[in-house]
């Protein structure tokens, strides 16, 4: 099970979220570049990054913040929040980035993802955003009555390369995972699932990992914490 430390940006700084309030944000650090560099030496094999001024905007708005994370990282990276055309996907991608995160398009246009799912392939994820079992759009302001599974299984023939799922009560509270509902999805769908949301403890990874099923966790509030030592956890993970 890969670890991907998440840096969300915010007005160009590394910070963190309660439960996706945008007023409820904790700055820890101004220097995203740097972060990621931490990250990259403490051991990460993947970087996970969210632009939450272009989730809401509906388009890029940390550019400059993201391009001063690529410059410094060798490992890959994948980023969600405001991508929702193909010219935006082409020029993240063309730009360094690993893995581009749909997530209100997959909503709102399932067909974009499937023509970038065809267009770069393995370099397109879908971010399902969830409350309650119902998916949320736009920068989670927006909720549907959509389940997670129902979406999840229309895109398991598109080519994509996994689904991050994020139960967004969970998100920056420090609670813990929603493991059952993650498991759950993992067993229903072919694509690969990366948990999100509450991931605060070793014990929360181990229990993401006895799964089997589970590919990846994100975590960020732990990590700036100090609740969880990235390298610690790194290592751990790799027996």
């Amino acid at each position: 099970m890969i670890l991907y430390p998440a840096i969300d940006l915010k007005d160009g700084q590394c910070v963190r979220l309660l439960k996706g309030e945008m007023s409820e944000a904790t700055v820890f650090s101004d220097d995203p570049g740097a972060q990621a560099a931490a990250f990259e030496a403490a051991g990460a094999e993947w970087i996970h990054l969210v632009d939450l001024n272009g989730a809401f905007a509906g388009e890029p708005v940390n550019g400059a913040a993201v391009d001063s994370i690529l410059a410094r990282l060798t490992v890959p990276a994948q980023l969600g929040g405001g991508i929702r055309d193909m010219a935006t996907i082409e020029s993240w991608l063309t730009k360094g980035l690993k893995r581009v995160i749909l997530g209100t398009v997959a909503v709102e246009n399932p067909d974009l993802v499937r023509e970038a799912a065809r267009a770069f392939p393995g370099q397109v994820a879908v971010g399902l955003d969830a409350r309650n079992g119902l998916v949320a759009t736009r920068g989670w302001a927006t909720e549907t009555d959509m389940q997670v599974t129902d979406l999840a299984h229309a895109f398991e023939d598109a080519g994509i390369a996994a689904i991050i799922y994020t139960d967004i009560d969970r998100d920056g509270a420090m609670e813990g995972p929603n493991v059952s509902a993650t498991e759950a999805l993992a067993r229903a769908v072919s694509v690969p699932v990366i948990a999100s949301g509450g991931v605060s403890s070793m014990a929360d990874l181990t229990r993401l990992k006895d799964t089997n099923v589970i590919a990846g966790a994100i975590s960020g509030r732990a990590l700036y914490d100090g609740a969880i030592d990235l390298k610690e956890a790194l290592g751990a993970l790799k027996q």
